[in-house]
């Protein structure tokens, strides 16, 4: 199985490995890959690309300066084995984004189709990403958007 390696965006540094995954699915990869940050230890990194140099596949990330670790007293970890993701309403200038809805998928590729989507249609209405990311401390994987006009 291959090797997921998020590393610091850091040349003069040489991309120091921050964490890795050795055994990895690719299918967990690819839904990785298809976040725009990553929350680990109470620290939000903000994607800026990434790379396959086989057997490796890496995520270049650095601190992401504006955003902030969703308060893991409000909200808990999922206890059970799928893939779960939380549509929350992006709003500008706060960090409060409340949930719209919550999947529960047991399906990988469902789970990626929905990270992948730029919109999605709840309840009547149609939300537009805004970005999404993959919370470790919480075990969830969160769509931010907006709803359109």
């Amino acid at each position: 199985m291959p090797r997921l390696e998020y590393r610091l965006l850091d040349e003069d540094k040489g991309f120091p490995v921050l964490y890795y995954y050795d055994m990895i699915d690719k299918d967990e990869i690819s839904l990785r890959f298809a976040c725009d940050y990553f929350v680990k230890d109470k620290v939000v990194y903000e994607k800026t690309s990434c790379a396959i140099e086989l057997p490796n596949y890496i995520i270049y990330v650095k601190p992401a300066e504006d955003e902030q670790v969703v308060d893991p007293g409000v909200l808990s970890a999922p206890r059970w084995g799928g893939i779960r993701i939380e549509v929350r309403e992006f709003r500008e200038g706060t960090a409060f984004y409340p949930i719209i809805h919550t999947y529960d998928f047991l399906d990988d590729d469902d789970a990626l189709l929905h990270l992948q989507s730029d919109y999605l249609y709840l309840y009547g209405r149609e939300w537009m990403k805004t970005s999404t990311e993959v919370d470790e401390d919480r075990k969830v994987y969160v769509f931010y958007a907006q709803p359109t006009t």
